[in-house]
């Protein structure tokens, strides 16, 4: 970064820091004693959908990654395209597998991303819900390296929870490295897990 993109206010992007994932298993247990919200075992990675026989590859080399695992029952991962145009590659583990679930999500940015489909990576998150039924998603931002949270209120419709996601910041401060600029915290409605 030179000086005139100091003066100018541009910033260098962040270079994605997959290994953020790995701090998920400790915000649960911070979410679940100061909020009484738990993993639902689903958990997902976004990605601007593409097509072709490179990424049919990689979707196998992902498969056959998380189908060596035994604890599975069910595919290691489930194809999903939403109503706005995206991809998701859905995992789902018992909720009691946090710490699996992680795993399942870093190898399919790892492999996406070695794959060279890096820039089409947008997001990955993890489904929470309470004992009353609401819903909660914390969302790890690929090209910024932070997370955030998505609460949807319940009833239907695309409406959120603004309060609740600012409480889940404070809360999980000291667990994950959240995103600060709240324009970057993007709905993620009908998103597999909420």
């Amino acid at each position: 970064m030179g000086l005139l993109d100091i003066l100018l206010g541009r910033t260098k992007p962040v270079a994605p820091d997959l290994d953020q994932l790995f701090a998920l298993p400790s915000a649960a247990i911070t979410l679940q004693v100061a909020m009484g919200f738990t993993p639902t075992g689903e958990g997902a990675v976004c990605f601007a959908t593409v097509e072709g026989a490179a990424f049919e590859q990689a979707h196998r080399e992902v498969q056959e990654l998380l189908d060596a695992d035994a604890e599975r029952s069910g595919p290691p991962v489930e194809l999903r395209r939403d109503d706005y145009g995206y991809s998701w590659l859905v995992s789902r583990r018992s909720p009691d597998q946090l710490p699996q679930l992680v795993n399942d999500l870093h190898a399919v940015n790892s492999t996406l991303e070695t794959n060279g489909f890096g820039p089409q990576l947008l997001c990955s998150l993890a489904g929470f819900t309470s004992d009353s039924g609401r819903r909660l998603a914390l969302v790890y931002l690929y090209k910024r390296g932070t997370f955030y949270p998505f609460a949807p209120l319940p009833g239907g419709g695309e409406r959120r929870d603004n309060a609740l996601e600012l409480q889940v910041k404070s809360v999980l401060a000291g667990d994950l490295r959240i995103e600060q600029d709240l324009s970057r915290w993007f709905p993620v409605w009908g998103a597999p897990g909420l």
